[in-house]
């Protein structure tokens, strides 16, 4: 028999398989790595993190990520080494985490890279006629593979765009293969550089579930932090937001964005809100102080999140509404979220037990599950025929 349907066969067919997640988000910041357990598949599945831990980037790294990532005009050269570059130096951040676990590269059944987004183009913000929605996330899989000797299943998104999907945002499948649950409504909100929710109503259902990105999360914030605060790479607890004051102007200038006004399925990243977007608003209203900057930010997340989940929920449907993220960790957001949601019951993923750093990767491992051992997740574009994907693809490290 081929050896990789012989693996797939017996990966299949294991009480309990061990995968470990990985993401790199929108923040360029690291990687995070989820040693996970997982066990049944679709509605059936349970997961756990045993273990979790993130690799920070050195100067270089960031300075090859932010040279190709969300930018119209790049170096060829700097993208075709990043790809590879980074699928190496994943491998070696995930020998030396399974090292630290006290773990050995066999007990490893395989790897789950989303890989690194450094374009997301809708046709939306692309607005070709005659072409798709298109998305890129680099760091080849097979380079992983072959560095660890681990089975990768990576590059999840473009399934989703050849169905006919913008390929985003694809953690509502983990949300609804994990925490849909009979008789509790809930909402999962997940705050990274850019925002996103799936509602998941505690009824029996097979269609796919609800799920849009919001807007900004923490990629304005960050970026006004990294100009004024050079020091500094993100507004630690929220701090200088809750400092300054917000900016009234500034805030109603800033959420005439295109973006908030389209109606779903929509998706975003931070070729919708960079830098320029902040300096032309700026532009346009009063003078404002950085920390004002920041305040006002950090209130366009809050306000741009709740007038969403308001309007395709209510919070005498909700039960709860539980945040993950880096985003978890800025009170000062957190508490603009509560305010503006009352009856939702806003609090952190840690509530349910869900790590809410750990998240993500959680549900890229649950994802590369559903493509090793079940039948799929629910897709339908538009009108379409309600139809099962299956994500990612299979890299042998042989």
């Amino acid at each position: 028999m081929n050896k990789l349907i012989s693996t797939l066969q017996a990966l299949s067919s294991k009480k309990e398989r061990t995968i470990i997640g990985l993401m790199s988000g929108t923040s360029l910041d690291g990687l995070d790595m989820a040693l996970c357990k997982i066990s049944g598949s679709g509605t059936s599945t349970e997961a756990r993190v045993e273990a979790f831990t993130s690799a920070n980037y050195d100067s270089e790294t960031l300075r090859l990520l932010r040279a190709v990532a969300f930018r119209d005009a790049i170096s060829q050269i700097d993208l075709a080494i990043a790809n590879d570059y980074l699928g190496r130096l994943y491998a070696r951040f995930i020998l030396e985490a399974i090292s630290n676990w006290g773990l050995q590269v066999s007990s490893i059944d395989a790897i789950a890279s989303h890989g690194q987004t450094v374009f997301h183009a809708p046709s939306r913000l692309h607005g070709r006629p005659g072409y798709p929605n298109a998305t890129l996330q680099i760091v080849d899989g097979d380079h992983i593979a072959w560095h660890t000797g681990i089975l990768t299943v990576c590059d999840f998104r473009q399934k989703h765009v050849a169905a006919g999907g913008e390929g985003a945002p694809l953690a509502a499948y983990g949300d609804w293969l994990l925490f849909s649950k009979p008789g509790v409504n809930r909402v999962m909100l997940n705050i990274g550089g850019i925002a996103n929710f799936t509602w998941l109503p505690g009824r029996e259902s097979g269609n796919a579930p609800f799920s849009m990105d919001t807007g900004p999360g923490n990629t304005l914030i960050d970026a006004a932090i990294r100009e004024y605060y050079p020091h500094l790479s993100f507004d630690d607890g929220g701090r200088i937001g809750a400092s300054g004051n917000i900016h009234h102007e500034l805030l109603s200038i800033l959420k005439q964005h295109q973006y908030f006004r389209k109606d779903p399925p929509k998706t975003c990243g931070p070729e919708d809100f960079d830098p320029g977007f902040i300096k032309r608003s700026v532009q346009e209203s009063d003078g404002v102080t950085p920390a004002d900057l920041v305040a006002t930010l950090t209130a366009l997340t809050a306000e741009t999140i709740a007038a969403s989940v308001k309007a395709y929920t209510s919070s005498g449907e909700v039960n709860e509404l539980l945040v993950s993220g880096g985003g978890v960790h800025n009170q000062f957001l957190m508490s603009l979220l509560a305010g503006l949601l009352p009856g939702y019951k806003v609090t952190s993923s840690a509530d349910i037990g869900l790590d809410p750093d750990s998240k993500e990767a959680l549900i890229f491992a649950v994802l590369a599950n559903e493509t090793l051992a079940g039948d799929g997740v629910p897709f339908q574009a538009d009108d379409n025929a309600m139809e099962k994907l299956s994500l990612g693809k299979l890299c042998t490290p042989w």
